[in-house]
């Protein structure tokens, strides 16, 4: 399940990209998918442990470009061990809302991005997010949980005074926003409740299948509900990305 569009970040084979707080590697697959030579970043060495073993089994079946490059590192996004201005592309989603020291972790991969490349920043929505959070302390009150609720004018101010230019905006995932409602309802630990075990299972199908109706539904809805806001974002200055 992708959250950021790639065809609007431009990627092609040989740019070198980071996703920042990778967790399972969704992003970091597509990425290599499309040729790029990605870093999957995380603090979670078993997290990258099996998106190491994910990258070897994708070249293994042909699914990347042949001089596309992978490797998983673990690491503090507080702290990025890269020098200035290493990245084509810098991804972190669904990350920035779990970091007590936000401008940190911004000023940190807006440094190891090169002047005229580009990023994407994603993190929950503020209006669904204010629903989970009304409905269940669960939700967020855990270890690594979410420490914050951003307003999109918010973090695309701190986004800005960090010295990038804000592209274009957008939102995703809007028939995940009434699942999580339902689950913050019944309590974020009752795997057992019919409802929510019904709606998880069309999620699933939705995933897998990719039907007209549910996409069609999505797209009209994503900007009511969509649980998630996108941001796609450039570092000004000559452009740092391969030709």
């Amino acid at each position: 399940m992708l959250t950021v569009d790639f065809d609007r970040l431009g990627v092609r084979p040989g740019c070198r990209a980071i996703d920042i707080g990778a967790g399972a590697g969704r992003h970091s697959f597509e990425l290599y998918r499309r040729g790029a030579d990605v870093v999957a970043f995380d603090r979670s060495a078993d997290d990258m442990k099996a998106v190491a073993d994910m990258f070897v089994a994708m070249e293994l079946e042909g699914q990347v470009p042949e001089g596309a490059l992978a490797r998983a590192e673990v690491g503090d996004a507080l702290a990025l061990p890269y020098a200035d201005d290493t990245f084509d592309l810098v991804m972190i989603s669904e990350v920035l809302e779990h970091v007590p020291e936000d401008d940190r972790a911004i000023a940190e991969f807006v440094r190891v991005l090169k002047p005229g490349g580009v990023a994407a920043v994603t993190v929950p929505r503020w209006f669904p997010e204010k629903i989970c959070w009304a409905l269940s302390d669960a939700y967020h009150e855990v270890e690594g949980g979410h420490v914050r609720i951003y307003k999109a004018d918010e973090l695309a101010a701190k986004l800005t005074a960090a010295g990038l230019t804000v592209r274009g905006t957008d939102h995703a995932h809007a028939l995940h926003s009434p699942y999580w409602w339902l689950k913050c309802a019944v309590g974020v630990d009752n795997e057992n409740n019919p409802l929510t075990k019904t709606y998880h299972r069309m999620l699933v199908w939705d995933l897998m299948e990719g039907p007209w109706l549910t996409r069609t539904a999505e797209k009209l809805l994503d900007p009511v509900i969509g649980k998630s806001v996108v941001f796609y974002l450039e570092k000004p200055g000559a452009s740092g990305a391969p030709q």
